[in-house]
């Protein structure tokens, strides 16, 4: 009785033993761990709405910071009057500038922090203004739009102006004499073309436009329409040359230029030429 006991034990052993080691053998083969790489794209996708949401909300802000630093100060104007209103937000901007008859020019200092002298200078027009790689655009002209003695103004490295700023800068027609606005990535010929009506300008920096195709060409036409102004940044070799290096016929590449960008800005159309 007992023999045929302790065979049946011994069989469920190896029956088991032989369950055990099939299921050891069929195991799948352990998976590597994912990459990093593979990790972030996979958090990525699982937060695909949460990452649109924020860059949405990035580029509200950012227009939104830009609205408000370049809003009209009216109230500084009813209170303290033009010059007044257009030196606080020119220092606002982290620019500076200069009164007319004055010799001591009003910056900010690395902290964005400025003398507020300025105040006692209210019947006082702005002569110099530096707005280099300020935020300054189109909407932040009307801060200083009334200042009618104003000869110099640099724009160098400012993100934000584009041709219709550029087209804008007639208000100073009469009194504008130097101008900058090098290393402004967003200024094409469309823009350049509407300086034609500065007709005391006498130095123009264009250096390092990315967007400015032919600039030896738009050199000269700029020469013909300002007569009087010396432009700087540019060579006339610059865009002359054929594919094959060779100098082309200037007048013919300019009359191409002239047929090919005509610019509109609102309600006024302006050519290179006239």
């Amino acid at each position: 009785m007992a023999l045929p006991t302790l065979m049946r034990s011994r069989g469920c052993v190896w029956t088991c033993l032989t369950v055990a080691r099939r299921n050891l053998n069929s195991a799948p083969t352990p998976v590597a761990p994912p990459k990093l790489n593979s990790k972030l794209l996979l958090f990525l996708c699982q937060r695909f709405h949460d990452v649109e949401q924020l860059v949405s909300w990035s580029s509200w802000l950012k227009t939104w910071v830009l609205r408000r630093k370049n809003m009209y100060y009216g109230y500084t104007q009813k209170q303290y009057g033009d010059n007044v209103a257009a030196a606080f937000y020119i220092l606002s901007m982290k620019g500076g500038f200069r009164f007319a008859g004055q010799s001591e020019w009003f910056r900010p200092n690395a902290r964005g922090k400025f003398n507020w002298d300025f105040i006692n200078f209210r019947d006082v027009p702005i002569e110099e203004v530096d707005m280099s790689s300020t935020l300054i655009n189109y909407a932040g002209l009307d801060n200083f739009v009334s200042q009618r003695e104003l000869r110099s103004l640099s724009l160098r490295g400012c993100p934000e102006v584009d041709d219709w700023f550029l087209s804008r800068l007639h208000i100073f027609q009469d009194t504008l004499e130097e101008l900058n606005v090098s290393h402004c990535s967003r200024v094409t010929v469309g823009g350049l073309a509407s300086l034609h009506r500065l007709r005391k300008l006498r130095r123009l920096d264009l250096s390092s436009l990315p967007r400015l195709q032919k600039p030896g060409l738009v050199r000269i036409l700029l020469e013909e329409q300002l007569p009087h102004c010396h432009i700087s940044g540019v060579e006339y070799s610059q865009g002359l040359e054929t594919e094959t290096g060779t100098e082309t016929e200037t007048g013919t590449e300019i009359g191409q230029l002239t047929k090919e960008y005509t610019h509109t800005h609102g309600p006024h159309r302006q050519t290179l030429t006239q």
